[in-house]
């Protein structure tokens, strides 16, 4: 694998994302997860999967200058599913998948951590959707998860201001589980990850079906309007203004076209 390793530890696959400096998710990691998570599910060692960032962030965010090579509308929606259905997939997977996480949690990166059934974060991270700041909108289906977690009142402040929350602000809103000094964030995960494990196979793969029932029809629905949206507002002026301004490092001048 080119972005990604995986190592076995307690029963738990330790999956590293290695894409340096900032662990962007572009197509060919997004390519790669969804391949490894083909071995993992039917790896009878493993029965927790562990999922984290190495250098300073989990993940900053999608790949913006992948974004500049996308010729049309269609292509970025398709770019948009083929995040969506990974993370549907991991949402849904028969093993507990763990998202440790520090430094940051942002965009595409957010996206990750929310398909996973179970977030571990540093009291200081930094968890947002800044899209908006581009003048985009999430892609990988974070309109539909980041409210089904805090609540469409703090998702909408979330978005529109494009503002991170803390690690322990995470906790509180409900975007994540637990927080721990940045420096214990990955170690407390795995003791998480090892407890788990021990358990049965079958019960755990048993609730994590129950679990995905709570999700009712208007979630997909709202995926795959996201996705569409995802493309019309990329071809806009002002998805075009925020790619360029930000390749570009200054602030976009949008005008509502």
């Amino acid at each position: 694998m080119q972005y990604l390793s995986c190592k076995i530890e307690s029963q738990t696959a330790l999956v590293t994302i290695q894409r340096p400096p900032a662990n962007a998710l572009a197509s060919d990691l997004i390519i790669e997860l969804d391949g490894l998570m083909d071995e993992l599910e039917t790896d009878n060692e493993v029965r927790v999967i562990l999922l984290h960032g190495e250098g300073r962030f989990f993940s900053a965010g999608a790949d913006i200058k992948e974004f500049t090579k996308v010729e049309s509308g269609k292509d970025f929606s398709k770019l948009s599913k083929r995040g969506q259905d990974l993370f549907e997939r991991m949402e849904n997977f028969s093993k507990p998948i763990i998202a440790s996480i520090h430094g940051a949690a942002l965009g595409g990166g957010l996206e990750l951590a929310m398909g996973c059934h179970i977030r571990i974060v540093g009291e200081n991270a930094k968890l947002g959707l800044p899209e908006l700041q581009l003048g985009l909108v999430p892609g990988f289906a974070g309109s539909q998860r980041l409210a089904k977690f805090v609540g469409s009142a703090k998702a909408a402040e979330m978005l529109l201001t494009s503002e991170p929350i803390s690690g322990k602000d995470a906790v509180q809103w409900g975007l994540a589980n637990r927080a721990y000094p940045d420096e214990e964030v990955l170690d407390q995960a795995k003791k998480l990850a090892f407890g788990i494990a021990r358990k049965s196979p079958v019960a755990m793969k048993a609730a994590l079906e129950l679990l995905s029932y709570t999700k009712h029809g208007r979630f997909y629905d709202g995926v795959k309007r996201e996705a569409e949206l995802f493309g019309d507002v990329f071809m806009s002026e002002d998805g075009q203004e925020g790619i360029k301004a930000f390749i570009e490092k200054r602030t976009p001048e949008f005008k509502g076209k």
